[in-house]
């Protein structure tokens, strides 16, 4: 056969990207070339998003592009949009294949017969079902790495919570789990690969272990780690808010495997809307848990995701969210106006909130996060921070970077190791002390 080359364009969530890298490491295995951004190619592979309406526009517009770009090339989407749209994809001529989630992971194989063989699974062209359905959860025969310093392993996929926004249990499917000892294995081997942290992700992570036989928790699987040390640090990428058991919050203490950092789905700071939403907490329960974890570990990065203008949010709802969020000692926001997805349940809800107040009511949420991430930067100004070197140099000034285990990133003044060479440092985890924030909050340390 002859050498091919091969692009993934993938659009949303770490874990799209961990299975687009999946997708990439079984390719070049079986001898396929991985083309960069704007190479000729001869296969293009997009891994589409459909978190909100303009992802999955985004998903149709990088598809058009890459036909466009590459005459000739077999085209081949997969992901949530087109899990849960086939039909935008059969309209775009020049797309030859669609991969329902549950074909994904048999892209390599359908690639690599030589010629294809279109019957290999069919990949459910005219058939993709709207609704995916596993009954096992689908890993690579292999650690996947990517070229990312810090490693991100997938441990579960789906979701059972059916929150009446969100359009992705129904393109995921319910709750599956990487088998335990697979997990033991795959971080391990992402240490010999020489990865000192694994970022643990998933569609909705804490419901991992729920479905294996015998059943475990990711606090159980979080222990585990700690006890054995297959790594040097774990990150949770995100973590539903009544999912943070008190264990957990341990595990993050200095000496412990966890980073001190938690990103936690908020949504609304009003308890109709959250109903409405069908979140399974309270705004009394999350001050709760925040105040635990800030209690435990003063200086955690902790992160939230609010979304803004869900249909039936008042201005006075809007004002309990801005004075929760301002009351509680966070880190970051992530602030997204609502995207209604047809689909869900709160596509039919009422009163709709116009677009331009929910643009304001967002625009003032991610002011205050500003001010939140400027108030953490100054709290943990002195402090000696663990921090990773990555691989990558900072674009802007050329400096090496580092990101602490409470997710904040700082530019390396001495670069230098004992000999000289700065490069060396690459990979490594190593003590940081920040003396300087610069124009937007550029943070400028150095290695002690």
């Amino acid at each position: 056969m002859t050498k091919k080359t091969f692009y993934i364009e993938s659009l949303g969530c770490k874990v799209n990207q961990y299975e687009s890298d999946g997708i990439a490491a079984q390719l070049e295995a079986h001898g396929f070339s991985r083309a960069g951004k704007g190479h000729p190619a001869d296969i293009c592979i997009v891994n589409t998003c459909a978190v909100t309406a303009k992802a999955g526009m985004q998903s149709r517009q990088e598809t058009r592009k890459l036909i466009r770009e590459h005459p000739g090339a077999t085209v081949i989407v997969t992901g949530c949009h087109a899990q849960t749209d086939p039909e935008q994809f059969k309209k775009i001529c020049g797309v030859d294949l669609i991969a329902c989630h549950q074909d994904k992971n048999l892209i390599p194989a359908y690639l690599t017969r030589e010629p294809p063989e279109k019957n290999l699974f069919e990949f459910r062209k005219p058939e993709c079902s709207k609704r995916a359905r596993f009954v096992e959860f689908a890993e690579s025969d292999r650690s996947v790495s990517g070229k990312m310093t810090r490693a991100y392993l997938k441990i579960q996929d789906g979701c059972n919570q059916f929150c009446t926004y969100c359009i992705i249990p129904y393109a995921r499917g319910t709750s599956v789990s990487m088998p335990f000892d697979r997990v033991m294995t795959h971080v391990s081997g992402l240490n010999r690969q020489g990865f000192k942290e694994v970022i643990l992700t998933g569609i909705h992570t804490g419901l991992y272990g729920l479905d294996l036989k015998p059943e475990t928790s990711l606090t159980q699987l979080v222990k585990t780690l700690d006890e054995n040390r297959p790594v040097d640090q774990i990150r949770i990428s995100s973590i539903e808010p009544n999912e943070i058991t008190a264990d957990l919050i341990h595990m993050a203490r200095p000496g412990h495997i966890l980073c001190d950092h938690f990103h936690i789905p908020l949504q609304s700071g009003d308890n109709g809307v959250l109903s409405r939403m069908k979140r399974p907490y309270t705004i009394e329960q999350f001050s709760d848990i925040i105040l635990s974890i800030h209690d435990t570990l003063p200086h955690a990065g902790i992160g939230l995701d609010v979304i803004m203008g869900f249909p039936g949010e008042t201005g006075k709802a809007f004002e309990n969210t801005y004075r929760l969020v301002a009351t509680l000692p966070v880190s970051y926001l992530h602030v997204f106006p609502y995207s209604p997805r047809k689909g869900t349940p709160a596509w039919h809800f009422t009163p709709k909130v116009p677009s331009d107040t929910a643009k304001k009511r967002a625009a003032l949420m991610r002011e205050l996060g500003e001010q939140k991430h400027a108030a953490f930067i100054k709290s943990n100004q002195g402090r000696i921070l663990k921090g990773l070197i990555q691989n990558q140099r900072d674009r802007r000034t050329g400096m090496l970077k580092a990101v602490t285990t409470n997710y904040l990133t700082i530019l390396i003044k001495n670069e230098t190791d004992a000999d000289g060479n700065p490069d060396s440092l690459k990979g490594k985890i190593v003590n940081i002390k920040y003396d300087q924030c610069g124009r937007g909050n550029c943070l400028l340390g150095r290695i002690v």
